[in-house]
């Protein structure tokens, strides 16, 4: 592995090493497996010097000791005259001789008790060798790659929980920019080419690597300087696989990229499937999809041909290597010559069995290192997808809880915005310096044109965000001196657009409150009004499971049991933001019944413009151009603001 590796990549393999006890066993059984892998190979020497050639191991063992303790007599005498060019050579080639002479000698009682007396029963041995050998090299294989699984897995689902934590965090304005589909896209996607890439790197870009460095080793022991030879091609291969790596890290990320699009075209299908009936543009959507895919296939087969490349040129140099090895080495057996171009390859001329061998390790070595090219890829988009998963950990949340966080009183004596501006990160400004004090126990409803800032005033009171200047304050405290949680604990919000989560109607409930009793959740549903349709109009009552977005129940209904959620929080500050905006009659007066009763010695700030929800609060708040325009009771604002005339119209003289 080189540079590409890069720091997201790093910590996510920092997390895998949490599982140390399993990549222990990932390295041994790697090292079993290369080993095993050389070792079969190297059965390919007895087979050619032994069994062909009708010897039984003690011969040839005997032979072997005879003919290298004749030549180290032969070398010393050489030496002894003084009178040769290359003493030096000599003399290597006499510690050798020696060497090969003493190892023999070594096995040579072993081989008398235990070898095979005849060359069909070495063959029998060593085709014993070779079964024993695969079976112990599968099982290690087996091990291996449970614990790569183990480690891979493991190592995203910390990564996902990880993003996620993150992406609740978020700042509500990555949701408009990115898109849910991007982070889903991220989630799933992404994390998945992340655990691939990890499986790559621990399982075959370990594995592949020591099989290959194995076979290498065994070349290198029949003849070193042969090897050093036919590996010239290897600097050629680096170079272009490293350019190949970049090419491929940045085809990926084109294509992840394309992947979020697609993301988003489905959620937007299926979350607007109403509308796409309604008005018959199915063939529309299957339109968008299209071209989204082909955009995808495009990047995809961009991908895949770098892979192609990849692959290609690994096998090219691989058969390059072992044509130059088999040409090299089988000049030097057929001329008995132990130099290459004036140069020396061999102390002395290599042996038929010695050529086979060492053309078997270089095989031996081919298949790893294609293995390699087409994990390579894996391992670049695994990588390339780090950097996008990594992208959304380190990304700067505006909203932080102070490092020492300040408490109030529950319940708090108000609520003030004191000269309070804002502006998204990517629009005009929309409050202009808000002053506002809603006094505990006050109903306050807050009206005004679309784009006045209506509703960024209950994202700062929820601490959604932060204003750039002045401050929301709750009694005398700064809401960001204080801990999110601790803010959020006092508040319930129940806004336009329905949460209905798919699962029961209880657990819908009891959503925010997860100790809650079922007592407390049908308490709750009694104050809402939502007991009722709730035992009598559901299949399972409580344990009525619920579709997506609440497929089973009316708008009123859903609005109920968001309702129940909000009272079984026991909030002190309840904020209704376009509640009963989209209702029907029947269900706008329970809830307005269920509210009155609720909202006795509690703080609500509500966001409406119909006429009925006015009449409940004890205060109204114009907003406009982002500014506290007027303020007071309904026929107040009636008879001295032009504006709230103009903005309530005929319906709020219906107010009296």
């Amino acid at each position: 592995m080189d540079g590409s590796v890069t720091s997201p990549f790093a910590r996510v393999l920092r997390l895998a090493v949490r599982r140390w006890w399993a990549l222990i066993g990932i390295v041994l059984s790697s090292l079993a497996i290369a080993v095993l892998w050389s070792a079969n190979i190297s059965a390919v020497l007895p087979m050619v010097d032994i069994v062909f050639a009708g010897k039984s191991v003690a011969q040839y063992v005997d032979e072997t000791i005879e003919t290298n303790e004749q030549r180290a007599v032969e070398i010393r005498e050489l030496l002894a005259t003084d009178s040769h060019e290359s003493p030096s050579e000599l003399q290597t080639e006499l510690e050798r001789a020696t060497s090969r002479a003493e190892w023999y000698a070594l096995a040579k009682p072993y081989v008398d008790a235990y070898a095979p007396r005849t060359a069909f029963g070495t063959l029998l041995a060593i085709l014993t060798f070779l079964v024993v050998g695969t079976a112990l090299k599968l099982i290690a294989l087996v091990a291996n790659m449970m614990w790569v699984q183990y480690v891979a897995g493991r190592t995203s689902i910390d990564l996902r929980e990880l993003f996620f934590r993150k992406a609740l965090h978020l700042d509500l304005d990555n949701f408009g920019e990115n898109g849910s589909a991007d982070l889903t896209a991220r989630l799933t996607n992404d994390v998945s080419l992340v655990n691939n890439g990890v499986a790559t790197l621990l399982g075959k870009m370990t594995r592949e690597p020591l099989k290959m460095i194995a076979c290498l080793c065994g070349a290198a022991i029949v003849c070193s300087r042969l090897l050093l030879l036919v590996m010239i091609v290897m600097p050629i291969l680096a170079i272009v696989m490293s350019k190949l790596s970049r090419a491929i890290r940045r085809a990926s990320r084109r294509a992840m990229e394309e992947m979020s699009q697609l993301y988003g075209m489905l959620n937007d299908s299926f979350s607007g499937i109403r509308l796409i009936k309604a008005s018959n543009t199915q063939a529309f959507e299957r339109a968008r999809l299209r071209r989204g895919s082909l955009a995808y296939y495009y990047r995809s087969m961009k991908m895949e041909f770098y892979n192609t490349l990849a692959r290609g040129t690994t096998e090219m140099m691989g058969i390059t290597t072992v044509s130059l090895a088999i040409l090299a080495g089988g000049y030097l057996v057929l001329t008995k010559q132990t130099h290459l171009f004036g140069l020396r390859i061999t102390t002395e001329p290599l042996q038929q069995g010695e050529v086979f061998l060492f053309f078997s390790f270089l095989i031996g070595a081919s298949d790893p290192a294609r293995k390699l090219a087409d994990v390579w890829s894996g391992l670049q988009r695994g990588i390339a997808a780090s950097n996008r998963v990594m992208e959304i950990i380190d990304q700067d949340v505006r909203v932080q809880d102070p490092v020492s966080a300040k408490t109030v009183a529950r319940p708090h004596s108000h609520i003030r915005f004191d000269d309070v501006q804002f502006q998204y990160s990517s629009g005009p400004q929309v409050l202009r310096g808000i002053d506002l004090t809603i006094p505990h126990g006050e109903t306050v409803a807050i009206v005004g044109p679309n784009g006045s800032g209506k509703s960024t005033i209950i994202s700062l009171l929820c601490r959604f965000d932060d204003p750039q200047s002045g401050q929301v304050l709750l009694n005398d405290v700064p809401i960001n001196e204080m801990r999110t949680r601790d803010l959020r604990k006092r508040i319930a919000l129940v806004t336009q657009r329905t949460v209905i989560f798919e699962d029961t109607i209880e657990n819908n409930i009891r959503y925010g409150c997860p100790g809650a009793s079922l007592d407390e959740v049908i308490h709750a549903a009694k104050l809402a009004f939502a007991d009722d349709f709730i035992c009598k109009k559901t299949p399972d009552g409580y344990q009525t499971l619920l579709g997506v977005d609440g497929m089973r129940l009316s708008g009123g209904q859903m609005q109920r049991i968001a309702l129940a959620r909000a009272f079984l929080r026991n909030p002190d500050i309840l904020i209704l933001d376009e509640a009963t905006s989209q209702i029907d009659l029947e269900s706008e007066q329970l809830i307005h019944e269920a509210l009155r009763k609720f909202l006795v010695g509690r703080t609500g700030v509500m966001i409406t413009h119909r006429s009925s929800t006015l009449a409940m609060a004890d205060r109204i708040v114009v907003i406009e151009q982002g500014r506290v325009a007027a303020a007071g009771d309904h026929a107040h604002l009636v008879d001295q603001n032009r504006f709230y005339r103009s903005l309530c119209g005929s319906e709020v003289r219906e107010v009296a």
